[in-house]
């Protein structure tokens, strides 16, 4: 994921936004996206880089959400429920935008004067939610919080490589690497840049994130929470950039799919994003409204949280990719829009790497085809017939459920005895965060995006202690290529040596590769202006919802 959010990054912010729009308009023109057809009557899903932009002013739109965020504290936002909500709320020092390239954010210039530095110079007269004004001291203050490791931090990875955090000037504050870091600047566009004011946060206490101000800058502000049903944004008057379009957003949290989409097709909700995959030639076909496709970043993956088990024997883990049937998945679990991948990372978070060094990432992954008997062969070898392991499944949708149930078919058909346990919607989300919540599950359905349009995002996560690294997977020589990947200043070098880590996560089938997936949304007649890209997790996106007409 989470989520689930680049391009390579040099010296400069400006040059690497242009690459990064060259490359995005070569993606999406040729390699990314879902299949050029799908669905029961065979119409196409085709990606669509933005919704019609907003021709009028609202009082107010509703949104729905599939599930509650446990908090809004933006140390904590590293999953969908948390950030759709936090993007419109909470500003950082860059910005991703809807096209997923790197703009300013409250930072108007970022500058990289040494490998190992960066420089941000602040916008001025960028009021908080709660009156104040930011100034370097929030922004040293803000960023510390995710440093800080009694705070536990979803996002404390992407502070590892930083030696100090300082103000060198009213409105300008300087990051010290103990390292060259390709990716740090790229995640100061997500919620690890976000930047709230100082005298807010502490006057909050332990209740920030779940109660009152959330003491940000960004165009809406937090209005009410009502616990189990909905939270309201209220449009912040001050705002520096663009006055949002409509006066309100309501997030009304509705876990089970069916009510979520019956609250779209009635108009009790004017739109979604994460469309439960069932329900994609229903809402296309309504008349009520639109569904769209847009670049999503995102691959669906089987998660490995042990491997001092059954899971432990690679043999096990291959002869449980064998057995998988992931064309079916597509079909039945994402509704058709998507497509079946060897790899952990999407074609589209490769588009800035070297033509020749795309095609070698994506040569000789793991097998996508189904081969029975040489997985009952592994199984057999590896002396795992009847071994039972735990895959976690939730009503959260049917691309969850029927993965899951795809695993435990597979199992069976190859001497595994493959148990589901449910776990409600709520819930699910704290796989990610809280290691009690997975004990005693072996894998899970993981839908990860990127938060950068990098695939270090995703295979950084198996240096040893990273933050999802749920299965404590530790090799010397891949640590030793992630630096080199982190270190390297040059975007072809980089992308050389992520193809190799690319490669040793197929091998050891660290998570189980599935399908690719396009980010989907589905608006109403009333409403337009939602982006299609998973940009809406770390962009002001609601923002930029208006009148259709």
């Amino acid at each position: 994921m989470t989520d689930p959010q680049r391009t390579p990054r040099g010296r400069k912010v400006l040059p690497v936004a242009a690459l990064a729009a060259a490359a995005l308009l070569t993606l999406t023109t040729a390699c990314s996206g879902p299949p050029k057809s799908g669905g029961a009557d065979g119409e196409a899903y085709r990606l669509s880089a933005d919704t019609p932009a907003g021709q009028a002013g609202l009082d107010s739109f509703t949104w729905a959400v599939y599930a509650e965020p446990p908090t809004l504290d933006y140390i904590s936002a590293f999953d969908y429920p948390q950030n759709t909500v936090l993007s419109n709320v909470c500003e950082s020092l860059m910005r991703w935008t809807p096209q997923l390239t790197l703009a300013p954010g409250l930072a108007e210039k970022a500058g990289n004067p040494d490998p190992t530095t960066w420089v941000y110079d602040l916008r001025p007269n960028v009021h908080f939610h709660d009156g104040g004004v930011l100034t370097a001291d929030d922004v040293v203050y803000s960023l510390g919080r995710q440093m800080n490791p009694e705070n536990a931090a979803a996002w404390a990875q992407q502070f590892q490589n930083v030696s100090s955090i300082t103000k060198t000037g009213p409105l300008q504050v300087t990051v010290k690497l103990t390292r060259p870091d390709s990716q740090f600047n790229q995640y100061m566009a997500t919620a690890a840049g976000v930047v709230a004011s100082q005298a807010g946060v502490e006057a909050a206490g332990q209740d920030y994130g779940t109660s009152g101000s959330l003491a940000c800058t960004g165009p809406y502000r937090l209005g009410t929470w009502t616990k189990g049903q909905s939270v309201e944004l209220q449009r912040f008057d001050d705002y520096w950039g663009a006055k949002a379009k409509s006066g309100k957003v309501v997030f009304r949290f509705l876990t089970d799919p069916s009510a979520r989409v019956n609250a779209m097709l009635s108009g009790e909700a004017d739109g979604g994003y994460l469309i439960p995959t069932e329900s994609y030639e229903r809402l296309r076909t309504s008349g009520v409204g639109t569904l769209w496709f847009g670049e999503g970043l995102s691959t669906v993956n089987v998660n490995v949280t042990t491997m001092s088990g059954v899971l432990g024997d690679l043999r096990v883990r291959k002869a449980l990719s064998l057995a998988l049937d992931r064309s079916g998945f597509v079909r039945t679990g994402l509704g058709g829009a998507g497509r079946v991948t060897g790899s952990l990372t999407s074609q589209a978070a490769w588009a800035a790497a070297p033509e020749q060094v795309r095609r070698d990432a994506f040569a000789g992954l793991t097998p996508t085809e189904p081969d029975l008997e040489q997985a009952k062969a592994l199984i057999k070898e590896a002396g795992a017939t009847g071994k039972s392991i735990t895959v976690a499944t939730s009503p959260i949708g049917q691309d969850v459920s029927v993965l899951a149930t795809a695993v435990q078919a597979a199992g069976a058909k190859i001497g595994l005895d493959v148990r589901l346990r449910t776990i409600a919607p709520n819930a699910f989300t704290a796989l990610f965060t809280d290691p009690k919540a997975r004990e005693g599950i072996d894998l899970f359905p993981e839908t990860y995006y990127d938060s950068i349009t990098d695939p270090l995002d995703l295979l950084a996560n198996f240096k040893t202690g990273a933050y999802q690294n749920f299965a404590s997977f530790s090799d010397p020589a891949y640590d030793e290529l992630v630096r080199k990947a982190v270190t390297a200043t040059d975007p072809a070098e980089r992308f050389a040596v992520t193809a190799k880590l690319q490669r040793t996560a197929a091998e050891q089938l660290l998570w189980i590769p599935v399908a690719e997936w396009p980010t989907a949304v589905f608006l109403n007649k009333r409403i337009t202006g939602a982006p299609t890209t998973i940009s809406y997790l770390y962009y002001p996106w609601a923002a930029d919802v208006g009148a259709a007409r």
